[in-house]
């Protein structure tokens, strides 16, 4: 079996979230399941490029629009991701640093996708299965159905991994011209309200729909940003499957970031001496339990409601605990955490922007790992969390509610809460104090969450089945 992954990110060649560390991780365990796993994307400007060795694999023209472009295939020489890793370059639309936030996102994601069609069809063979994730590799299955120049790929079963519902990549039908000679009758796969709708596309093309949890592909049916209707009437191809993480990467007792290593037996104090070591660095008290938020500082997060919250949090529990929070985002959100912060130094702490390190230590220090996330179609901190013995304050929603069990159900090691608000969050630091104070059962808390398996083996016996069945 061959499985050739699409992907705009992946691991650590360039990841703005958890797309990235998904497309590192599954082609990987695939190959150790005995699948032929390759990854295809775009060749940005990144650190990884630089480090590695690379050999040209193909090169060609393709025509997007009226535009010909020259494109190459490269592929990485020493197989150190454990696959066969493979990087587009098209002059002038790829070769940037950043992966996303260009005016002619557009222009740059469709050439990537033209460019991999057109390189596939060229190949003496065809492959088992090729699995697109989200809307940038969203046309491929149109594409290979549909472009009258790519008709020997036609019969190639296709899948579309959908990570996340909110980006969709629309297009105005003017941009219709980019995409090689179609058949003009199947107008109505690529439109989904007036415009053309990658990610709706992908949908009706592909073989098989899964998302990244099953709860998630359950709420898409009522909050797809408008793909409501569309995922109800393609539900029977459409299957939930929930990501796993790579325990190679996020291991504690191995982890290069990490001050002290340490396993279930030693939780306590190992967590409690990297601990030390970020209190050191940002100035906290040790002996407070340490709340830590990692992610982007945006609305899907909730974390516009973080400030707010935490304030709140300080006004009733005084100086009783620490806050860390690590990330981006928008602009507001930023300055109000950087407000509050400045106001309450003694115990609030923040870092702007996107540290790899410190994610690692925080994750080995924190006691607990606040998310509030409106939207978490999987959510990957809270298994990076556990692994590492740090209690999850999850929302219930997606995925966090398929891999959090709260404290007061029966097992229960986590905090669940209902609402994205100031008051459930609150009230959630309130349990947390409480059971910190707790410390025999904290200690088996954390030592029962450190020893679920969340490993990547049992989502690939999943996808193995779902390639079977097309």
């Amino acid at each position: 079996m061959e499985v050739v992954h699409i992907s705009a990110e992946c691991y650590p060649v360039a990841k703005a979230g958890g797309l990235g560390d998904v497309v590192g991780a599954l082609p990987k365990y695939q190959q150790k399941a005995g699948i032929t796993s390759k990854v295809v994307m775009p060749m940005y400007r990144t650190p990884f490029l630089y480090a590695s060795n690379w050999v040209v694999d193909f090169k060609a023209n393709a025509f997007m629009g009226a535009w010909e472009f020259e494109y190459t295939i490269i592929k990485e020489a020493n197989n150190k991701l454990g696959f066969d890793l493979y990087l587009v370059d098209i002059h002038g639309l790829l070769d940037r640093q950043k992966i996303y936030g260009y005016s002619d996102d557009a222009e740059r994601f469709t050439a990537f996708q033209i460019a991999v069609v057109h390189w596939m069809s060229h190949w003496s063979h065809k492959p088992t299965a090729v699995h697109c994730h989200d809307y940038h590799a969203g046309l491929i299955p149109f594409m290979m159905q549909h472009c009258y120049d790519y008709q020997n790929l036609k019969d190639v079963p296709t899948l579309l991994t959908i990570h996340n519902a909110q980006y969709q990549g629309w297009m105005p039908w003017a941009q219709s011209m980019l995409i090689p000679r179609w058949d003009l009758s199947k107008k109505g796969l690529l439109d989904w309200g007036g415009s053309i709708n990658p990610l709706a596309a992908a949908i009706k093309c592909a073989s098989k729909v899964t998302t990244v949890s099953p709860s998630y592909m359950k709420e898409l049916m009522h909050h797809a940003n408008g793909l409501e209707t569309l995922i109800a009437a393609e539900k029977n191809k459409c299957v939930g499957i929930l990501n796993g993480i790579d325990h190679e990467v996020w291991n504690p007792a191995t982890d290069s970031y990490l001050t002290e290593h340490f396993s279930p037996k030693s939780v306590t104090a190992g967590k409690q001496k990297n601990k030390e070591n970020i209190c050191a660095q940002f100035g906290l008290d040790p002996t407070k339990p340490l709340f830590v938020f990692i992610g982007r500082l945006v609305g899907e997060k909730a974390a516009d409601v973080l400030p707010g919250a935490l304030h709140k949090a300080i006004q009733t529990y005084g100086t009783k605990a620490s806050y860390m929070i690590l990330g981006s985002g928008e602009p507001a959100v930023e300055t109000a955490i950087s407000n509050l912060a400045h106001a309450n130094d003694h115990i609030v702490k923040v870092s702007l922007g996107y540290n790899e390190s410190l994610s690692h230590g925080l994750y080995a220090a924190a006691d607990f790992l606040l998310m509030p996330s409106r939207v978490e179609p999987c959510g990957l901190n809270q298994l990076y969390a556990m692994r590492y013995g740090t209690v999850p304050m999850v929302r219930s929603t997606g995925g966090l509610q398929d891999t959090v069990v709260d404290m007061g159900d029966e097992g229960g090691y986590g905090i669940r809460f209902t609402h994205a608000s100031e008051t459930d969050i609150v009230d959630s630091i309130g349990r947390a104090i409480e059971i910190f104070d707790n410390k025999k059962h904290l200690l088996w808390m954390r030592e029962r969450m450190m020893q679920i398996n969340h490993g990547w083996e049992q989502t690939v016996q999943s996808y193995t089945r779902v390639y079977d069945s097309i």
